[in-house]
């Protein structure tokens, strides 16, 4: 939960693996991870601002670059309106930055459409995917999509 002047917002964390192995013989590194963040208007700037906040200090405790974690983010409402892409940000200050330069869109809720995303256009070799460790997308989400159905179909 994340508070602030007795605000509280509540985010329904997600995590779907996309992929559960690692290829055999490759070198073992960490996950790519992906996050999902729901900035519609039901979370509000000032909850939007708290989660950018969680989400940079989240990251400051990876091992970012490299044969390390690599991390990507899809900013959506009524649809996606910011990508951070897995081979952008090699270092974790570099990344905090972008994360904390997003903006606030106040939308609606359409997670299905960012789940497509992520899979066409996040975890694909020329953004960064490696075909040798597994991906992780967390969505941060503070309510129901838009659409029930077709993000149960997403996933």
């Amino acid at each position: 939960m994340l508070t602030r002047d007795k605000t509280a917002v509540y985010y329904r964390v997600c995590v779907v693996y996309f992929d559960e192995y690692v290829v055999a013989g490759a070198p073992v590194c960490p996950p790519d991870i992906v996050f999902v963040l729901d900035d519609s208007g039901s979370i509000g700037s000032v909850n939007f601002v708290l989660a950018k906040t969680f989400l940079s200090r989240l990251v400051a405790r990876l091992n970012v670059g490299g044969c390390v974690t690599r991390i990507g983010l899809v900013k959506y409402s009524d649809n996606v309106n910011a990508r951070i892409y897995l081979n952008t940000y090699s270092s974790v200050a570099s990344l905090q930055r972008a994360i904390l330069a997003l903006n606030y869109t106040g939308e609606g809720t359409y997670t299905a459409s960012a789940l497509a995303d992520v899979r066409t256009t996040i975890l694909t070799s020329a953004r960064g995917d490696r075909s040798n460790v597994s991906n992780v997308v967390v969505v941060l989400t503070d309510g129901k999509s838009s659409s029930t159905t077709n993000t149960r179909v997403s996933i």
